[in-house]
């Protein structure tokens, strides 16, 4: 039965809205810049590589070298498409995502109930809250029903406040929590005229910390800069001292330090996030940062509800024990009038508005098996869930003040409140574990009589009579046990953290394929006792049942005190705090209330724990190709730097074998490469099969970086044999460039196959298709056959034609400085 909504609230009309919203626009905050693309541009302009080009440029023009000023300024605007391409790529992903976590929000309008996108509300709405929702707006109640709300986020004050809009205060304020009840109210400000708004952005919008991996890289690039700088007053000197050319020397320094910059990382590190995100929002994985992506990958520990994640949330009653007959029903008898009453007070001990669906089971049930009272009676009272372990009661009445007060919640808080003996109790208990074994859900049912509106303040004041207990089942999801198994192979643990009883949740975990071989533990069983206590617990067990919102958060804290990263799955108002505090809070977005997401990094939109599984899946992709598009570019870069440094320090005949055109043209060929390309690389066969990395390593550990360096080594060895090869056989400094320049081009291309794994062979690599990477390197090929072979770019370049058996011989020379790699990842499977 929906909550009927008072025939007076009517709300707005469509000309009313648009009115309105002329008049006070969107309920925006606005709380960050918008990144525009003039700002895009803007800060292109800032980086180093373009700041190196313009001087250059510059350079070019001031000498009269107007063909390369013009190549240079073309470069210009070569780079900075890219990077326009790369961030406006990551902006539009990030803006898709921020879309799609904006809250919806329900409004009166034209008397019909709406949900619309929360920038939509309007001063004058009639706004619905409920409970677990965020309110998006201030305003005034107009109606209520057992309304509270918790307003610490403005106020610090924990608990929380019951209003309606007789009180002296009958105000809401965006950003309060819905703790229970229902409640209208008449929006008066919205957007930056909020009071949250007012107080200002800070509470908002607080900077995002970096992360790992942000932080390494940014001490990575900061690094090579400072190299840079020092290989460019090397190299200035050098050559000035040896020619007393000023001009020259600056154009030997500048292209030294484009050969050094590796401008490409940060870019690249944006884009494969933000993308990551994009890509995980397709597969209906919503990513609150895109950073987050990183830390995926990192899980070690699961942290799981069982309701709606493990199990199928369909809550099929399937008996009812009544108290008084000592009897168990089954679904063919509960038309039966012997628990007519039973079934009735089940049904009144839940929401009028059922949203959960044993409540919606109840109500049903009640339709289908007695006269429908639920048109006479008004609730005038309710206690919240609440209680360790929970329990709620509902009061209703009707125009005769006839009273009912039906209570429900976990057996044992209903048994603890019911006038039973001692005897009875033990009975009650041997029952409930009988059929939690069989992995039943089981709620205790109860009612009181109470005259006078003098209401105990706990529910528990109530002298209860025990009616009896409803039993549901809620199987387990189909591949539940193939979700759990590719867990377990990703060296992933799994705790399951839930409300329910341990013999429940003993059954439905052996059901599901949970690897468990520890006893349950409780909520109460956890709080109060030392960290040290505390981390023992969290680390040995792998069921905790009768969990309460504070139990929930010192697992959590207790195995992040452990060392492990945590992913926290919840959907409930109390699952909150342990969401926040764990490193990846998982909200579900069918079931999960408005609190869960907000406090969630990521939201699983249909409650799919296979879901989390592509996540962490992506999260290791990702990361693992960011350490390839690094490597390469290490393993790349030291052969320009070493090709562009070692003829002029060593004294060869031909000391400037390159100059900043040729070095900018290798730039626009491993930018693509490196921050498109490599993104674009499929995950390989073998990465959820691996043990998490651990987040505190190393981007790069000194292994990984001296295989890079060594990479780069002998790659800089075939260019420099080629350079002699061809000064021995008599070729002018044209011919040299071009066939250095060739051999160091089709290393790049080599090298950007031979690097797509780093444990199997680039044959087993092409079977993971990059469509991209064939692409980029068909265009390198295209581009370097006109720098041969069109005279006039050839001569721009200052190269000549090659030979057919030349261009083999540069071919024959990067294949053996690259594919050497293929036979040390052939020793390290042999090994493995």
């Amino acid at each position: 039965m929906p909550y009927q909504i008072p025939g007076h609230l009517i709300g707005l009309t469509e000309e009313e809205v648009d009115a309105s919203r002329k008049k006070y626009g969107y309920n925006r905050l606005e709380t960050t810049k918008k990144n525009t693309g003039l700002k895009i541009i803007l800060d292109i302009l800032k980086e180093p590589m373009l700041i190196l080009l313009f001087v250059i440029s510059f350079i070019y023009v001031f000498v009269g070298l107007y063909e390369e000023a013009t190549f240079m300024f073309a470069a210009i605007i070569a780079v900075s498409g890219i990077s326009f391409y790369q961030d406006n790529r990551s902006k539009k992903a990030l803006e898709a995502l921020e879309k799609l976590n904006e809250p919806l929000s329900k409004v009166i309008r034209n008397s019909i109930v709406l949900k619309i996108p929360t920038h939509e509300i309007v001063v004058g709405d009639l706004c619905i809250t409920e409970e677990g929702n965020m309110i998006n707006a201030d305003g005034s109640i107009v109606h209520s029903n057992d309304f509270s709300v918790n307003e610490s986020s403005l106020t610090g004050e924990s608990l929380s406040v019951f209003k309606d809009s007789k009180s002296e205060d009958n105000k809401l304020y965006r950003g309060t929590i819905t703790v229970s009840g229902l409640a209208v109210f008449r929006v008066t400000e919205i957007g930056k005229e909020t009071r949250i708004g007012k107080i200002g952005t800070s509470i908002l919008n607080i900077k995002e910390e970096s992360s790992p991996l942000q932080i390494q890289i940014r001490k990575f690039v900061r690094l090579m800069a400072i190299v840079g700088v020092i290989i460019f007053s090397m190299v200035c000197v050098f050559k000035y001292y040896e020619t007393r050319d000023i001009v020259a020397s600056l154009l030997n320094g500048l292209t030294m330090a484009m050969s050094v910059l590796p401008e490409e990382i940060p870019v690249a590190f944006t884009t494969f996030m933000a993308i990551g995100a994009w890509k995980l929002m397709k597969e209906g994985i919503i990513v609150k940062r895109s950073s987050i992506v990183e830390t995926l990958g990192s899980t070690t520990i699961i942290c799981t509800d069982k309701t709606g994640t493990i199990t199928q949330n369909s809550m099929q009653l399937k008996y009812l024990y009544a108290y008084r007959n000592d009897r168990l029903f089954n679904e063919n008898e509960f038309s039966s009038e012997e628990i007519n009453q039973l079934i009735e007070y089940a049904m009144w001990s839940s929401e009028p508005a059922p949203f959960d669906p044993m409540e919606k089971t109840l109500h049903r049930v009640y339709e289908n098996t007695q006269e429908d009272r639920r048109k006479d009676f008004k609730l005038i009272h309710e206690y919240p869930l609440d209680g360790k372990p929970p329990m709620m009661t509902h009061i209703f009445e009707n125009e005769q003040n006839e009273r009912i007060i039906a209570a429900k919640g976990a057996p044992e808080a209903i048994i603890a409140v019911s006038n039973l003996r001692d005897k009875e109790k033990e009975k009650i208990r041997e029952r409930i574990i009988d059929l939690g074994r069989n992995g039943y859900r089981i709620l205790g049912v109860a009612k009181a009589y109470f005259n006078g509106s003098n209401f105990p303040e706990k529910q528990q004041e109530f002298h209860f009579d025990f009616l009896g207990l409803v039993v549901f089942y809620d199987p387990p999801k189909k591949g539940i046990q193939d979700v759990f198994r590719k867990i377990y192979d990703a060296g992933i643990k799994v705790k399951v953290i839930t409300g329910d009883n341990s013999d429940t949740t003993l059954a439905i975990a052996s059901q599901a394929g949970i690897i468990n071989d520890a006893p349950p533990v409780s909520g109460d069983e956890i709080i109060g006792v030392p960290e040290k206590e505390q981390a023992k617990i969290a680390e040995r067990t792998v069921l905790f049942t009768r969990m309460f919102p504070e139990a929930k958060l010192d697992v959590v804290n207790a195995l992040k005190n452990n060392g492990e990263v945590v992913a926290m799955l919840g959907d409930g108002v109390n699952d909150g705090p342990a969401l926040k505090a764990a490193h990846i809070g998982v909200a579900m977005g069918h079931k999960g209330t408005e609190i869960a997401k907000a406090a969630a990094s990521l939201v699983i939109t249909n409650d799919d724990l296979a879901k989390l599984i592509t996540g962490i899946a992506a999260g290791r992709r990702i990361y693992t190709n960011i350490k390839k598009a690094v490597q390469y570019i290490i393993s790349i870069h030291i052969p320009i730097i070493l090709t562009v440094s070692l003829p002029l320090f060593l004294g060869w005949i031909y000391p400037q074998i390159f100059t900043p055109v040729h070095v900018i043209f290798l730039e626009l060929v491993m930018g693509p490469t490196c921050s498109i390309v490599y993104e674009s690389e499929p995950m390989e066969k073998n990465a959820m099969n691996e043990l998490p990395r651990i987040i505190t390593d190393t981007f790069l550990n000194w292994r990984e970086l001296i295989i890079s360096i060594i990479q780069g080594l002998i790659i800089t060895a075939g260019i420099l044999f080629i350079y002699q090869l061809t000064v021995q056989n008599g070729g002018n400094e044209e011919k040299t460039r071009a066939m250095v320049f060739t051999t160091l081009i089709f290393s790049n291309i080599i090298l950007s196959f031979a690097n797509r794994s780093f444990y199997y062979s680039i044959i087993t690599s092409f079977r993971n298709r990059n469509h991209l990477l064939v692409i980029v390197t068909l265009l390198t090929i295209l581009l370097l056959l006109i720098l041969l072979y069109v005279h006039a770019v050839s001569q721009f370049f200052r190269v000549v034609s090659l030979s057919l058996h030349e261009l083999f011989l540069a071919l024959l020379v990067a294949t053996v400085s690259v594919l050497w790699f293929e036979v040390y990842k052939w020793i390290k499977r042999i090994r493995n």
